[in-house]
């Protein structure tokens, strides 16, 4: 099953997937296969048909919230769907390429033992990979994963910025970003050189498309002096270099650059005028690093940029935000504020979910408190670190709900029974 599928993928356009993936789980007993990807937003599950459209009787949308196939793709669980009239177990099964969540199978077996849900699993990750090499080159998916229009910055941002979900035996990376077709200056980035890893929030002034194009070009600027060998200081100034051949000093960006060590738990960092990241230790205590302030980039104005340095314990997270998340208001002007930021992500994170779950419900909240329209743009960026065992990588599968079944020591598969699709 999955080397023919394979095989075909190598010349297959995106539109052939859904028939193809059919066509080939027939061999380990699927029938009635489909797919369906989340939108940007992860609000709703779209059904991606073929040329020839869906299925008879297929759903095209399904809500993410309060559903049985929402409950497979919050917890990254085999989930059994609504039974149907022919004979056979029905499932839904999660997409996931790495630990970026991407949509789940719906499918019927003709078995219900651990080969066959070994078997579907595994067929889940290969469409997931497919979807991902076939998706930066696919109007169809891009369209597809769209609720609404999407404003130019926007377009880019999603273009430059990494996949929302990273993870392997030594850290977990999640990140977040509201309103989600309608960006302006932020933009984030993490990147892994080794035992190191980089991790990067920029808030661009204003909110326009001019704002936009500032947050791309200090994003480039930033990634390419750290792919030369430059420390955090000189990425500061490359970005700020960058920033004033273009506008002279009329556009600025503050930002957070920081450096974790994963051999150590060493975290270094220059904040250039922006918020100071925060500790979550033990899920109880939160600190605020400080560090002396560099300004702006883009301003110019030759305050020295300080390095500072965190020792970090074995399960710390470290968060980097941008003002719309505290900064998001009522109508009575009281403000989300830190507080509530980092208790939300403290009870959520007691609550077992795993981390894309726990920031997307985040970004939620944060859009309720606004009465769902943002005046601007929300970002999150958080990182775990777990230790130095890169191939210990159980922690990091529970905390973003990635399926390791069929893995040697991985833990059978739990089939949570559903209500079907509402």
């Amino acid at each position: 099953m999955l080397a023919g599928l394979l095989d075909a993928g190598h010349l297959m356009p995106v539109d052939a997937l859904p028939d193809t993936v059919r066509t080939h789980a027939g061999a380990a007993g699927f029938t009635d296969v489909l797919i369906y990807v989340a939108d940007l937003g992860h609000h709703a599950l779209h059904l991606l048909a073929g040329p020839d459209g869906p299925p008879p009787g297929a759903e095209r949308e399904l809500r993410i919230e309060g559903t049985s196939p929402g409950r497979a793709y919050q917890r990254g669980r085999l989930t059994s769907a609504a039974p149907q009239e022919e004979p056979g177990t029905d499932w839904w099964v999660p997409l996931v390429d790495g630990t970026e969540r991407i949509g789940l199978l719906r499918l019927r077996s003709a078995h219900e033992d651990a080969r066959a849900r070994e078997d579907a699993d595994r067929l889940a990750a290969l469409v997931a990979l497919l979807i991902t090499t076939k998706r930066t080159s696919s109007d169809t998916l891009a369209r597809l994963v769209r609720t609404e229009p999407m404003n130019v910055a926007a377009e880019m941002a999603w273009n430059l910025m990494p996949p929302r979900t990273y993870a392997d035996g030594r850290v977990v990376i999640s990140a977040v970003m509201e309103p989600t077709y309608q960006i302006s200056g932020d933009v984030y980035e993490y990147a892994l050189d080794g035992p190191l890893v980089h991790l990067t929030l920029f808030d661009a002034m204003g909110h326009d498309n001019a704002a936009g194009l500032c947050g791309a070009l200090a994003l480039g600027a930033c990634r390419n002096a750290r792919r030369q060998g430059c420390d955090l200081a000189a990425k500061g100034a490359a970005v700020e270099s960058a920033l004033v051949e273009q506008y002279g000093h009329r556009r600025y960006v503050t930002g957070v650059l920081a450096t974790l060590d994963t051999r150590t738990g060493m975290l270094s960092w220059v904040n250039h005028g922006h918020h100071p990241p925060i500790v979550i230790r033990g899920n109880r205590w939160v600190s605020h690093l400080q560090c002396p302030p560099a300004h702006p980039m883009g301003t110019d104005l030759h305050l020295p940029s300080a390095v500072c340095r965190e020792q970090l314990q074995p399960g710390d997270r470290v968060v980097l935000y941008t003002d719309g998340i505290t900064d998001a208001r009522r109508r009575d002007d009281s403000e989300f504020g830190v507080e509530r930021f980092t208790d939300f992500l403290i009870r959520h994170h007691a609550d077992g979910l795993p981390v894309p779950e726990t920031l997307r419900r985040l970004m939620q909240a944060v859009l309720d408190y606004h009465d769902g329209q943002l005046q601007d743009d929300a970002t999150v960026l958080m990182c775990e670190w777990l230790g130095d065992a890169l191939r210990d990588t159980d922690p990091a599968a529970d905390l973003t709900g990635l399926p390791l079944h069929g893995l040697e020591g991985a833990p059978d598969i739990t089939v949570d029974p559903g209500s079907g699709a509402s």
